[in-house]
């Protein structure tokens, strides 16, 4: 079949399940996840043994030891999309939500009620657990979704799709309620992104190329999940203790992912005592340093930190250091280089504190915490369909709420307009 058939085949099948799945009770949706959460662990040996054959292909092809962190699959990471799609059940549901209702002086009753976007599309790279994610949420908010992933994850997805999609047979959920893109032709994206009779909504999930191309070629409207040049802000009145702490945390923890930290801006004032100890414990942890000129003079042996480091998402054990006069430095920096994802201040001054939420303008800002938590489940969502970095819709980690548009609702008693 040509792409540009199938793509609509596709379009086609998910436009008759998000009609009926609008309808669903949240009763009915929630038993069917509950299923979900079931099947994922009952299956979790047919998941890693699909998982496997990603990651032999994977070494094959020499990739990063960060990407083979984010295509792995291990029971812990099966047990955690469970978790997360049980902390969604316990959600409440936003569909047919009230949000605001107010009566006009003519006696009309007029309310906002949220419901389902529709049709949403995923496209995104190398990433098993955003397949459950994203399904389970679209799922719960009433919506229909397409699912792309990267050649990398292929049969990891498949697999997921394949264990979430038998758990709605017998159910009032539609089957077709979510999809999973079977070709590997990439020209499948572009024939997907042109389905604007189809799909209402387009979300991509990956590198600055990818979602660049999503953003050129689309004809659907776009949310952007764009790289995460996180920093962390060191302030004069910080406690060290806390503040290496936070920077061990926020770099090391995780790196591969878009909420970790990309660059330390550390005040001058305490750079003499707190640079050496922490690059240091950085170092052993096994990241490499990359700094501007103070802070090469205050640990030798530091790499020299270019004008392109200040705008990388590394998504590796590398981290660019920089050495500011105060806080107004800080924030010019995080202006010019951030990428309004996640930015840190580690202070005791409560004022400054207050000055860095007011001014830093990006979707998530944290005062004396790691940057690690900017994501759906730590923020009480539950699972999330990613980090926006658009403010157009939807700005920071998007959950049930973020997958939800509003309607009218126009309550009367035989008015008619004079």
């Amino acid at each position: 079949m040509p792409l540009r058939d199938e793509a609509v085949a596709i379009g086609k099948r998910a436009k008759v399940a998000a009609s009926r799945l609008a309808q669903v009770s949240t009763d009915e949706k929630n038993r069917v996840l509950l299923r979900m959460a079931e099947e994922l662990g009952e299956q979790q040996g047919r998941l890693l043994d699909a998982n496997q054959k990603d990651l032999e292909a994977a070494r094959k092809a020499e990739v990063s030891p960060a990407l083979l962190d984010r295509i792995a699959l291990n029971p812990s990471r099966i047990q955690a999309m469970a978790k997360g799609i049980r902390e969604v059940v316990a959600l409440p549901d936003p569909v047919r939500e009230i949000i605001k209702m107010w009566r006009r002086p003519n006696g009309l009753q007029v309310g906002k009620m949220r419901i389902p976007l529709g049709i949403i599309a995923i496209i995104y790279e190398a990433r098993p657990n955003v397949t459950a994610d994203a399904a389970v949420l679209c799922l719960k908010s009433g919506n229909a979704v397409i699912l792309r992933d990267g050649s990398e994850t292929f049969f990891s997805n498949q697999t997921i799709g394949e264990v979430l999609r038998a758990a709605c047979r017998g159910s009032e959920v539609p089957e077709e309620s979510i999809q999973v893109v079977q070709s590997k032709d990439r020209g499948m994206v572009y024939e997907l992104l042109q389905l604007d009779n189809y799909i209402d909504l387009v979300i991509p999930r990956g590198g600055e190329e990818l979602i660049a191309s999503v953003t050129a070629n689309s004809r659907v409207p776009v949310v952007k999940h764009f790289k995460g040049v996180c920093h962390v802000y060191i302030d004069s009145e910080a406690s060290l203790e806390m503040a290496e702490r936070i920077s061990l945390n926020a770099k090391v923890q995780r790196p591969s992912v878009c909420n970790a930290m990309e660059t330390l801006l550390v005040n001058e004032a305490i750079a003499p005592k707190f640079l050496p100890a922490v690059i240091a414990k950085l170092q052993q942890a096994g990241v490499e340093i990359r700094g501007c000129k103070k802070t090469q003079a205050l640990v030798p042996g530091v790499k020299a930190a270019t004008e392109t480091d200040w705008t990388t998402e590394y998504l590796d054990l590398i981290l660019s250091i920089r050495v500011v006069e105060d806080m107004d430095e800080a924030i010019d920096h995080i202006e010019r280089y951030g990428s309004q994802h996640t930015e840190a201040i580690v202070t005791s001054d409560y004022a400054r504190a207050r000055e860095f939420i007011d001014r830093v303008n990006s979707s998530a800002v944290m005062v004396n915490a790691s940057t690690r938590f900017n994501d759906g489940g730590e923020l009480g969502l539950g699972a999330e369909i990613g980090i926006s970095t658009s403010k157009i819709h939807a700005f920071g980690p998007m959950g049930l709420e973020e997958l939800t548009t509003t309607k009218f609702v126009v309550l009367g008693d035989g008015q008619i307009r004079e």
